[in-house]
Parts: structure tokens; C-alpha cells; sequence
């Protein structure tokens, strides 16, 4: 199969991409160190605290995360070894183990929370405009639905 090439306008986009979002997330991950948090990290407290009981099956983190069953034990291992998160067995199904977010993980994202919305804010949010803003959003839902992901029900 011959590949399509990117014309320059496209070039443009991919490499403007390729070039900002290591660097991006650098600086995100950065901010978060201060509280001991990798973006990894900080994103699974936010999705176990969004979940009904705190808790989440492995599996089902795993997916939502993009990650194998033996990569998302690797990410919970330091939040389990921090207190932040803890693993349990499904008393109905020994096969189930879910993942839970701990008092103390609740107080750990609640005090990087700030620091994080306010690095967002500071390293992509504010340089745009409001109409960039929602184009990106657009960006990305669209992206992500190709790649199979749900989109997002926030407006």
C-alpha cells in the first residue's frame, strides 16, 4: 500500500504536535512533582474519585487508561506503596480486584488539584483563545473516537 504524504500545512500540524506535546506534559508532570505525582498518577486518583464507591475493576481502569493489566499494576504500585490507592478482592468473584482511592488519596489530589488545574491553565489554557479552546476540544474528541474512545459528555 503507497502512503499518502502529508502536504506542508499537515507536516506543519504533526510536527507542531510532535514537538509541544513532550514538552507539554514535561512541564504538567513537573508541577505535579511537588507533590510527589506523576500525570499518571494524578490521573488515576482523578478517575477512582469520579467512580461510584471511589473504587474501579482493574480491568476496567486498565482499558480506560490504555494500558495492559501488567502496566497498570506497574502505575499503582507507588500510589498503593504512597497509601493513595489500595487493591481488594470482589467478595462475590475472587477473579475481581478493584482498584480504590484511599482518604489519603483523596486529601493527596485535592491538594495537587490546584496546582495542576492552575499548571493546565498556565501551560496550554491561557496561551489560546476561546475559540482555539473549543476547536482543540474538537481536536481531540475527534481523534479520540477514531481511536475507539468514548467522547467526552462534558460541554
Amino acid at each position: 500500500m503507497s502512503a499518502k504524504w502529508l502536504s506542508n500545512q499537515e507536516m506543519r500540524a504533526w510536527r507542531a504536535y510532535i514537538d509541544t506535546a513532550t514538552h507539554l506534559r514535561a512541564a504538567l508532570e513537573a508541577d505535579l512533582g511537588e507533590h510527589g505525582l506523576t500525570l499518571g498518577d494524578y490521573e488515576v486518583l482523578v478517575i477512582l474519585s469520579e467512580a461510584e464507591g471511589g473504587q474501579v475493576r482493574m480491568c476496567d481502569l486498565a482499558h480506560g487508561l490504555g494500558l495492559s493489566p501488567s502496566g497498570l499494576t506497574r502505575r499503582l504500585d507507588g500510589l498503593v506503596k504512597a497509601g493513595c490507592v489500595q487493591r481488594t478482592q470482589c467478595p462475590g468473584d475472587r477473579r475481581v480486584t478493584f482498584a480504590s482511592i484511599t482518604p489519603h488519596g483523596k486529601q493527596t489530589l485535592k491538594r495537587a488539584s490546584g496546582d495542576h488545574v492552575s499548571s493546565v491553565r498556565r501551560h496550554l489554557i491561557d496561551r489560546l483563545t476561546a475559540k482555539q479552546v473549543k476547536e482543540l476540544g474538537d481536536i481531540f474528541t475527534a481523534v479520540g473516537i477514531g481511536l475507539g474512545r468514548p467522547p467526552s459528555t462534558d460541554d
